[in-house]
C-alpha cells in the first residue's frame, strides 16, 4: 500500500511540477504528517525530491528528473479505457487501477499537454445509470466476475439456483444494470448479474474466442430481447401528425415494421408488449389514432374517450378560476 502511495506521490510531482503538503494530503487522502514522511522516505531511496520554502512553498522534483514509473501495465491501460465511467469503476473495484493508470498517463504528457485530463474532465462526463436508480450497492457477485473477465478465468457461478460452469467473455452496464455475456459449453449467452449468488472463480483459464465481438453481440441479442417482448399486433389508423409521432410513441424495435405497414389511408399494424402496453400507447396518440383491432383494445380507447369528455366537456370548476 505505501509503496503504491510513494509512486503517487512521484508521479503527482512529476506531473504538476510541485504541490504543497496539504495538496498532497488531499490527493492521496492521508494527512500532511504522513506525507512529511514519505518524502523523507523518498529522498532516503533516491528520488531527488526538494521543498520550497516560504509563501506559495512546498515539494518539486529536481528539474529534468524523470521516473521510470509512467509505464502502464496491463490492467491499468484497460482500465484507463473506462475511466469516464467513475461508478462502473467503482462497482467493478477498478477505481485504484485506473487512478494510478491516469497518473502514469498525465505525467509522461510534455507539460504544454498536462491540463488536457482537466479540460476534458469539465467538459465531458457519463452518466451511466439511469434515472431515480437510487442508491442500491452493486452486485455482490460483480467484483469477482469482473476479475474473471479480466483474466479469461471460469468461474463455477449459482444462477437462479442452478450451478454452471461458464467462461465469462465480458460486462455490459445497461441503464445501471450489469449483464454479463458468457459462453455456456458451445453457446453464447446473457445474465443478469444481480441474480447471480455464489461466484468461485477458478484457476485454469480458458482460450478466448478471437472473433468474439462483445459490442456487436450485445447489440444483436438485446434486439432479439427486445423483439421477443413484442408478442401481440394491433391495428391503428393514424392522421399525418400521428404517423409523425409514431417515432416517438412506439417501441423503438416496432416502429420500422409499422411503418413499412403504413397504407394509404394511415392504417398501420404495430407490435406491442400487451394489450396494456397498446393502451397506454394509444392515450399519447390522443385523437391522433383511432383502434381498428382487436375490439377490447378498442372498447378501451373508446371508454377512456367518454371519460375525458366528460372531464373537458363542460365548463371550467368556479373554484379553478382566476
Amino acid at each position: 500500500m505505501r509503496a503504491s502511495r510513494l509512486m503517487s506521490l512521484v508521479l503527482l510531482l512529476q506531473g504538476r511540477g510541485g504541490m504543497t503538503a496539504a495538496e498532497l494530503a488531499k490527493e492521496l487522502e492521508v494527512s500532511e504528517r504522513t506525507v512529511h514522511r514519505d518524502v523523507l522516505a523518498l529522498s532516503e531511496a533516491g528520488v531527488p525530491v526538494y521543498s520550497d520554502r516560504g509563501r506559495g512553498g512546498g515539494y518539486r522534483l529536481l528539474d529534468g528528473y524523470r521516473t521510470r514509473l509512467t509505464g502502464l501495465d496491463r490492467a491499468e491501460a484497460e482500465a484507463l479505457f473506462l475511466s469516464g465511467v467513475p461508478a462502473a469503476l467503482r462497482e467493478m473495484g477498478l477505481q485504484d487501477v485506473a487512478a494510478t493508470a491516469r497518473l502514469k498517463a498525465a505525467a509522461a504528457l510534455s507539460p504544454a499537454l498536462r491540463d488536457a485530463p482537466a479540460t476534458a474532465a469539465q467538459r465531458f462526463h457519463l452518466d451511466a445509470p439511469g434515472w431515480f436508480a437510487g442508491g442500491d450497492p452493486p452486485p455482490p457477485a460483480l467484483a469477482p466476475l469482473a476479475r474473471a473477465v479480466w483474466s479469461d478465468r471460469r468461474v463455477r457461478a449459482e444462477y437462479k439456483g442452478n450451478v454452471r460452469a461458464l467462461e465469462p467473455y465480458g460486462l455490459v452496464l445497461k441503464a445501471g444494470a450489469w449483464y454479463l455475456a458468457a459462453r455456456l459449453g458451445t453457446r453464447f449467452l446473457i445474465f443478469r448479474v444481480h441474480r447471480f449468488g455464489e461466484i468461485t472463480v477458478l484457476p485454469e483459464p480458458f482460450d478466448r474466442d478471437a472473433d468474439f465481438d462483445l459490442a456487436a453481440f450485445w447489440v444483436e441479442r438485446s434486439a432479439q430481447f427486445t423483439r421477443s417482448l413484442l408478442r401481440d399486433v394491433v391495428t391503428l389508423r393514424l392522421s399525418e401528425r400521428g404517423v409523425r409521432m409514431l417515432r416517438h410513441i412506439a417501441d423503438p424495435a416496432a416502429v420500422d415494421d409499422a411503418l413499412a405497414s403504413l397504407r394509404p389511408d394511415g392504417t398501420v399494424r404495430l407490435a406491442v408488449e400487451s394489450l396494456e402496453v397498446a393502451y397506454s400507447q394509444v392515450l399519447r396518440f390522443g385523437p391522433e389514432a383511432e383502434v381498428l383491432d382487436p375490439p377490447d383494445l378498442r372498447a378501451m380507447a373508446a371508454e377512456a374517450a367518454t371519460r375525458m369528455s366528460a372531464l373537458y366537456g363542460g365548463p371550467r370548476p368556479a373554484d379553478h378560476r382566476r
